[in-house]
């Protein structure tokens, strides 16, 4: 019975990750897939791009709490409900099932986003301060380059050496090396349009 409870806190975390948050703004806002526009992305960066900065914004926030409370909250109540050894073991696993929602949605035929904000809201819960030192390298290349995803795939690639020089648990750093892997691996459209130059920057502060 514990097993069946801690796997059904796994299935709830994926099913929560997969809830497709640009495509649902998408058909609200502007009656259309988003999956036809921009990059194709369902995820916030393509949202800026197609819909707008503030529908952007929202499904960013939305996407970063669908993996804050799946690694938070959610998980607590199923360790409450069973009680396990390794509860930051068992956070990973949750952790690891949102950011496969969000990339792999059960709602859209198991195409998705990219892992970038769903597991940003993971490595806040699970270590705030590691998040914090990534999002500032992600800041720092944004605001140089103006590519969101080459913003993402450096921070990303930075997260393994910040968890280890932190001294955060081994299952965090093998589940952060893991996820920096997945989110290089799903920007390889982005990395081919950046070697040819066509990649689209974001602006914040104008339109263009």
């Amino acid at each position: 019975m514990a097993n069946f409870i801690l796997f059904s806190g796994i299935l709830v975390s994926y099913i929560i990750g997969s809830i497709p948050t640009g495509y649902i703004f998408g058909r609200a806002l502007k009656g259309i897939d988003i999956r036809q526009f921009g990059s194709g992305n369902v995820g916030a960066a393509n949202t800026f791009r197609v819909i707008g900065r503030v529908p952007g914004l929202i499904v960013l926030a939305i996407d970063v709490l669908k993996g804050f409370l799946c690694v938070t909250y959610l998980a607590g109540l199923f360790m409450y409900l069973s009680p396990v050894a390794r509860p930051e073991l068992y956070k990973v696993f949750m952790g690891l099932a949102a950011i496969a929602g969000h990339n792999w949605t059960v709602f859209l035929r198991f195409k998705g986003g990219k892992g970038v904000a769903t597991g940003a809201g993971v490595i806040i819960g699970l270590a705030a301060n590691v998040f914090w030192l990534g999002f500032l390298i992600w800041l720092i290349v944004f605001l140089m380059t103006g590519y969101v995803s080459l913003a993402s795939i450096v921070a990303s690639v930075s997260m393994p050496v910040l968890t280890l020089v932190s001294g955060q648990p081994t299952a965090l750093t093998i589940f952060v090396s893991v996820l920096c892997l997945v989110i290089v691996y799903k920007h390889r459209p982005n990395l081919r349009r950046l070697k040819t130059g066509e990649e689209k920057k974001i602006s914040l502060f104008k339109r263009k």
